[in-house]
């Protein structure tokens, strides 16, 4: 019962360390050290209020509870025994160890993809999905603000992952660590991207924080995480999505 407590404990520590520094430092440039110099990055005009801020914060904690509890289930329970989870790193060739990482933003993006499109399915989405959908003008510290049944159904696909494939511990903290920079960037309420990227083939593929601004605003369309792909093969990418990405970056590169 100990060793459960400390391990809960452990696992919980991190988690909230990795929100508040990795949610924490973008807002604090972006919102009050650099705010002024970055304003024409900003995608909504308007400032979301103090409160909009600790309402986010609150319900982004009650999730870290819940990702607590999942990567416990996933590490220290029986359900262990049914995860491909390694600790040798011997047992699968280096080159692996990184490739699952990529392979499971992949697999995380299809799951989030269609999780998403259902929870704004008219009868889910007031009971379970409207508490994110209440950050319009999304911050950073948005990025995990879920109700309690959205964040096990987000975290849930971790446990999906370590079934279907071989998993090194540190794999599954990179990758844990690289979705929620995404994650964060997706709802940092500036565009940041470099202006070379519209130019190349990797903005066809990837998503922006204006395409996910964009879901926050409008409601519908733009379900996708980290990719365009499932949004245009299914028809769900927002018309104004290029558009309104164009006049962001157009107006960054403007002289005061």
């Amino acid at each position: 019962m100990q060793q459960s407590f400390e391990a809960i404990l452990k696992i919980f520590s991190i988690s909230i360390f990795r929100y508040f520094l990795i949610a924490g430092i973008p807002f604090l440039v972006c919102y009050n050290l650099l705010g002024k110099r970055l304003i024409k990055s900003k995608i909504q005009k308007r400032y979301a209020a103090r409160n909009d801020f600790i309402r986010e914060i609150v319900h982004s904690l009650k999730t870290t509870v819940i990702f607590t509890a999942i990567l416990y289930i996933a590490l220290y329970t029986p359900f262990n025994g049914l995860t491909k989870i390694y600790t040798d790193l011997s047992e699968y060739p280096l080159w692996w160890l990184f490739a699952s990482v990529v392979i499971s933003l992949i697999i995380h993006d299809t799951y989030f993809y269609w999780m998403h499109r259902l929870l704004h399915h008219p009868t889910i989405f007031r009971y379970i999905h409207l508490v994110h959908h209440q950050s319009t003008n999304p911050s950073p510290w948005a990025s995990y603000s879920f109700d309690l049944i959205e964040a096990f159904t987000e975290g849930a696909v971790l446990l999906v992952i370590v079934i279907i494939m071989p998993m090194h511990l540190l794999s599954i903290a990179l990758f844990l660590i690289v979705a929620f920079m995404i994650n964060v960037y997706g709802h940092l309420g500036y565009e940041i991207a470099p202006m070379w990227l519209r130019q190349t083939l990797l903005f066809e593929l990837v998503n922006t924080s204006v395409h996910h601004n964009l879901h926050h605003s409008k409601f519908k369309g733009n379900y996708g995480l980290y990719f365009r792909v499932w949004d245009r093969l299914m028809g769900t990418e927002h018309p104004d999505y290029v558009k309104e990405y164009d006049r962001i970056q157009e107006n960054r590169m403007k002289i005061n």
